[in-house]
Parts: C-alpha cells; sequence; structure tokens
C-alpha cells in the first residue's frame, strides 16, 4: 500500500511539474519569442522603406504611378498603432491568416481590401499567447483611432461600432460592407477581430472602423499618434 501511495503522489508531483511547465510556457515563452518576432518584423520593414526611399522617384520626375507592391502571404507589408493601448504600442501587419502567420504580428484576410483601398480591410490578432497583441482588445470605444502606415502614407482610422460579440462562423463581419457595423453603402472600411472569451475561442469581438484621413509619411506622424 505504501508503494502504491508513493508512486501515485510522485506522479501527482511529476504531472503538476508539467503543468506549471506548460502553462508558464503559454503564459512567457510564447510571449517572449512572439515579442522578438514581432519586433523583427517592424525593423525588417522599416529597413525595407528606408532603402525604397532613397529610390523612389520624386512626383515631376515620373509621370507614371507607382503601383502598390503586391501582399505575399506570411509577409509584412504595414504597421498598426492604436493609441488606446499606449503610444509604444506597435504590431507588424502580415498577409493571409494561418496559424503560423498569426505567431508573428496580426494577420490580413487575404480575401480582403487592401490597406486604403475600397471595401473592407480586415485584420486578426491573438487575444493572449503569442505577445497578447490584442489584450486590451474590450477597452476599444466609438472614436478611437486606428493608425497603419504602408511605410508611404499614414492611414487613420475611427471606429464607429464594437466590440461587437459574435461566434466564429459569422463571417460576413468581414464583408465588403459588414451589414452588423451599420454601414450602408460601400466604402474605406477597417475590421479587427480577436477571440473571446481571453483564454478560449467559442466567441470573436469584432471593431469597425471607417478611413478617417491621409498623410504622406514625408509630413510626419498624423495628428491621432502625437501626444
Amino acid at each position: 500500500m505504501r508503494v502504491i501511495v508513493r508512486t501515485v503522489s510522485e506522479l501527482c508531483i511529476t504531472v503538476g511539474a508539467l503543468i506549471v511547465l506548460f502553462v508558464a510556457y503559454v503564459l512567457f515563452w510564447t510571449g517572449v519569442k512572439a515579442d522578438s518576432v514581432m519586433h523583427d518584423q517592424i525593423d525588417q520593414l522599416q529597413r525595407q522603406w528606408s532603402d525604397s526611399a532613397t529610390v523612389r522617384p520624386t512626383a515631376r520626375a515620373s509621370a507614371v504611378a507607382v503601383r502598390p507592391a503586391a501582399y505575399h502571404y506570411g509577409r509584412p507589408f504595414a504597421i498598426m498603432y492604436i493609441p488606446r493601448f499606449g503610444f509604444t504600442w506597435n504590431k507588424p501587419v502580415l498577409e493571409g491568416t494561418g496559424t503560423d502567420v498569426l505567431k508573428k504580428g496580426l494577420a490580413h484576410y487575404a480575401r480582403t481590401a487592401r490597406l486604403g483601398g475600397q471595401g473592407n480591410f480586415a485584420v486578426a490578432g491573438h487575444r493572449r499567447t503569442y505577445g497578447d497583441p490584442f489584450l486590451d482588445f474590450p477597452e476599444l470605444r466609438k472614436g478611437d483611432a486606428i493608425v497603419l502606415t504602408d511605410g508611404t502614407t499614414w492611414f487613420t482610422y475611427r471606429i464607429d461600432k464594437g466590440p461587437y460579440k459574435t461566434v466564429p462562423t459569422d463571417v460576413e463581419v468581414i464583408d465588403p460592407v459588414p451589414r452588423k457595423s451599420g454601414y450602408t453603402r460601400p466604402g474605406r472600411y477597417l475590421t479587427l477581430t480577436t477571440c473571446d472569451p481571453e483564454w478560449g475561442h467559442s466567441h470573436r469581438l469584432i471593431v469597425w472602423a471607417h478611413l478617417d484621413s491621409t498623410q504622406p509619411v514625408e509630413a510626419g506622424r498624423p495628428a491621432a499618434l502625437r501626444r
């Protein structure tokens, strides 16, 4: 009997230690790795934009419009800033919504509009794990600014509705004109999505925003990012 009790006790201790290590991995280590990866993605973008700026033709030097760069799966193409989350908060936006992409930053739904374009530019992000990019998502409010840049232009969106709670099968939330957003005509919209509850994925939280203003990066940061 003593042997059995001792064996069961040792098994319980071992299982408990494994659970603690797993929780530490989920809570801490994935966040450390994700933060490092996201910083690398942002650094990569900024170097790329800096290099492009040195060879970008002036408006007078070329009458031909420069075509926007194509989005490639798993590659970053923009940086998002949400002042509500703090003036140091910024995350890279990558193309595609695969699990591998969401570990590196925010993920653009490939079938939705381009940044600043006509239609609905939709982006997903983790609420928990992998850097917790959208941990404070429930704090977003109507009128809040969501600012993005692609290296040439600043895009400032303003939230019109949300956070709105729905189920994962409600794919209409990223339609060109989302029916439940309150929008009734085509426009230049932004949709953000994340999981709910904080440690689950039975539901989704959504916010919808409209494109409020744009300005070239040469003009400096938009007002929404100035303290």
